[in-house]
């Protein structure tokens, strides 16, 4: 895939940030009296498997102004070393605007994670076009590839229109788009028309298409995949006759991707992934895997997957790479993996546990 030569950043994504309080020891919540907390939102999550590697990263976001929660997500960011931009907005009194927050815990062995979203007052939900120059950012800055996430593009009428309004930009500017779909039925809920003319408007100039079967066919339509095995493995041609629907669909991109993932339990699960890469096809078989936290899973294998991209690799090892920097997410407590260097990504792709010393 032919990337812009001139830029300053590799990757920029839009996104909400927010921060998730997860109880200790994969506790459930409500007997819990100990939290750690985190910053997080799906698309930096994605971000930090390049920030991490070393490539420029750029977030565009918006901040409650003297909120110690955006104090604590720009230290964050900042550790994570990406640069990030945004609008500071008042609080406008205790029932005014702040910062999402995320409850979840980790679940354990038979016990699956539950998750609650607090998104009453969100900043992200008034991100705009208006707050941003366009023009600076694609065409005097530069940036190789956008990331997108439906999670903003759903967000709110506003959010939406701020997504289409930043592929527009990167289309014009020679940017590569990346769109993950990333749908939520509480999002979409009396909402299906708008999101879906939206959704088709972006994914009808994205380069790079990510998505799980539901995301194909709630935010886009397409029919999926036909019940096969109760392995997952047994269903790997079904899936690749969903992407080539969407191809037809969605001609444009040169890439289509999804995970494939069977919970055995909370702590096990089968993790694979296919990517269709112009007429080529790359699969990432499911095997095994141990799981600290799946929140972030699918976020690690997209990062990895652009990093790939990004450093100009062949297209195989952009799906292992992606594999590998999904399964190394769900070690971490946190929702998005923090790579020491690629040759630990490597050694997760290569099943090579072994102490390094």
């Amino acid at each position: 895939m032919e990337l812009r030569k001139d830029f300053t950043y590799s990757l920029v994504v839009p996104t909400s940030m927010g921060v998730r309080i997860t109880p200790k020891d994969g506790q459930p919540v409500y007997s819990s009296d100990t939290f750690f907390m985190h910053a997080t939102s799906a698309e930096s999550n994605v971000a930090s498997i390049s920030s991490y590697l070393g490539l420029p990263v750029k977030v565009l976001t918006t901040f409650v102004k003297d909120s110690p929660i955006a104090a604590f997500i720009k230290n964050d960011l900042a550790s994570r070393r990406m640069q990030f931009e945004g609008k500071e907005v008042l609080q406008g009194g205790p029932w005014g605007y702040r910062h999402q927050f995320n409850i979840a815990d980790s679940g354990f062995g038979s016990r699956g994670p539950r998750v609650q979203n607090d998104r009453a007052g969100e900043v992200g939900r008034t991100l705009n076009v208006k707050d941003f120059d366009l023009e600076r950012i694609f065409g005097k800055e530069g940036v190789q590839i956008l990331h997108l996430s439906g999670l903003i593009a759903a967000l709110s009428p506003e959010t939406g229109i701020f997504c289409l309004e930043l592929a527009k930009a990167a289309k014009k500017y020679g940017t590569r788009i990346s769109f993950d779909l990333n749908y939520r039925a509480s999002f979409w809920k009396d909402r299906e028309d708008e999101l879906r003319r939206i959704f088709t408007e972006i994914a009808s100039i994205t380069d790079i298409l990510e998505g799980n079967e539901e995301d194909f066919q709630l935010c886009l339509g397409i029919e999926g995949p036909e019940a096969g095995g109760k392995d997952i493995a047994s269903k790997i041609e079904n899936f690749k006759a969903m992407i080539n629907r969407v191809k037809k669909a969605f001609p444009h991109a040169s890439v289509y991707a999804t995970t494939l993932r069977q919970v055995i339990d909370t702590n096990n699960h089968l993790w694979g992934a296919i990517m269709l890469e112009g007429e080529n096809w790359h699969v990432a078989e499911p095997r095994e895997i141990h799981v600290l936290d799946r929140i972030g899973g699918g976020d690690g294998f997209v990062g990895g997957l652009l990093y790939g991209i990004l450093k100009g690799w062949e297209p195989e090892k952009w799906i292992q790479f992606g594999w590998a920097s999904g399964a190394l997410a769900t070690t971490f407590l946190t929702d998005y993996a923090q790579p020491a260097d690629e040759g630990q990504i490597w050694s997760i792709w290569q099943g090579n546990a072994r102490v390094k010393r």
